[in-house]
């Protein structure tokens, strides 16, 4: 079942409205590879990278210099990581075994209609991230079972480290101003979660700029959405906020999540402004449990997969997804539920997936201790939550891949990369996709 489940997913490229190339057909070993150097940042915000404890570089960063002007050495990258992720100032919480650095292979092709993003990287761990957040019945109720590695209740030992491994592309047209010098720093602050001063529940409940946009915590935002870009709490005013977005003055945010979009050929589709928002429309993810029950909605269907669920013995041992459209039936509360069993706080599916948040596809393989993902992109997007891709354009991309059962700031991040899309000998890039014969 769990072979020919992934197999089935990995058929289903895309939801979208255009029909993608095979990327498994794509002759890859005739697109030339860029390695790019992943590191692990801690809690190196927008405010420190501003502020004296940025060895002397707060100024420069503060009128705009761009990071690589001071770390442009050979190794740089590997050499920092790898301090960090150790503990100190910028991670107080340091997980054992953590790697400090990643090399990331990159190749980029195109044809008449679609962008095709190649990465391939070893993992920290001999098995593939495809496991996210559980629901255990604990003989009485059902209760969230698993967190992200920074999670206190992980570190205190009162919870296993489980978290879906994930591939990001945050993409700038070059209307975002400081992200051609900065990247992903500038959307990376104090008051977010596992950041310093992180916001209170009380804190989020009272701000304004959360108020309006429904929202009850803190995560990625520019600094053209607040008054003081350095304060979460001083946010512009919806019509503002608004303009901005207008303008073009929003990252894109493209992310392959192991669990939640992998099983069904997909990414999440997402773009940040005051807030890391996702695309208009509905993403392939549902919760699964009940708001007012706490019970889960599914459960698997025992007659096609051979168990109603699996307990933690099974975790790492194959594909644990519950499929909406294949594998999963009703929630029944009186099936014979006993102490130790588990179903997927997530449920997965493409039949309901509507709006921009559908446009990208994306597959991943995990084999022999690595992942070879590729993300499938329209060119020409025209939505307002999109950044439009086309022939010869060059854009500032960042790079975030998160593995080791780790979220929010856990990841390994790139500097400031550009991709072109055919551009001449005469255009200077960092990666340069080729178009498909």
């Amino acid at each position: 079942m769990k072979k020919t489940l992934l197999a089935l997913s990995l058929a289903v490229l895309w939801v979208g409205t255009v029909s993608a190339a095979d990327p498994a057909k794509i002759n890859w070993d005739k697109i030339k590879p860029t390695t790019v150097a992943l590191f692990f940042p801690g809690q190196s915000t927008y405010e420190w990278l501003r502020s004296d404890e940025h060895k002397g570089a707060g100024k420069e960063t503060a009128r705009g210099d761009a990071c690589v002007t001071c770390h442009d050495s050979k190794g740089v990258e590997k050499r920092m990581g790898e301090k960090i992720v150790k503990g100190g100032r910028l991670e107080p919480t340091p997980i054992p075994g953590k790697s400090g650095y990643k090399d990331l292979k990159v190749q980029a092709a195109y044809d008449d209609q679609n962008a095709y993003l190649r990465f391939q990287w070893k993992t920290d761990n001999p098995y593939p991230g495809n496991e996210h957040q559980y629901l255990r019945f604990d003989g009485k109720e059902w209760k969230v079972w698993g967190f992200p590695k920074l999670d206190k209740v992980v570190h205190d030992g009162n919870q296993p480290g489980i978290y879906e491994d994930r591939m990001s592309i945050m993409i700038d047209d070059g209307k975002v101003a400081g992200y051609a010098e900065q990247g992903c720093w500038l959307t990376c602050h104090d008051g977010q979660r596992d950041n310093p001063k992180q916001f209170t529940k009380e804190e989020a409940a009272e701000n304004a700029l959360l108020k309006a946009i429904k929202k009850n915590d803190v995560r990625k935002y520019l600094p053209d959405s607040r008054t003081d870009p350095s304060d979460w709490k001083t946010g512009k005013s919806m019509e503002d906020i608004a303009k901005l977005k207008a303008e073009g003055k929003f990252v894109d945010l493209i992310q392959w999540r192991a669990h939640r979009s992998n099983p069904v050929g997909m990414t999440d589709d997402g773009y940040v402004l005051e807030f890391r928002n996702s695309d208009a429309g509905k993403d392939p993810w549902s919760g699964n449990a009940d708001a007012k029950t706490h019970q889960p909605k599914f459960m698997w269907d025992e007659k096609k997969v051979g168990y109603k669920s699996i307990r933690a013995l099974d975790l790492r041992k194959g594909d644990h997804f519950l499929l909406r459209d294949t594998n999963a039936v009703a929630f029944d509360p009186n099936a014979g539920w006993k102490e130790g069993d588990m179903l997927p706080d997530y449920t997965v599916g493409k039949s309901d997936v509507k709006g921009s948040t559908g446009d990208n596809g994306g597959i991943g393989q995990w084999k022999d201790g690595m992942w070879t993902v590729v993300m499938i992109r329209p060119l020409g997007l025209t939505n307002d939550d999109d950044k439009t891709l086309k022939v010869g354009g060059v854009y500032n991309i960042g790079f975030g891949m998160h593995d080791d059962n780790i979220t929010t700031r856990g990841h390994q991040v790139s500097f400031n990369k550009t991709l072109g899309f055919g551009v001449g000998k005469g255009t200077k890039v960092d990666i340069n996709a080729v178009k498909l014969p």
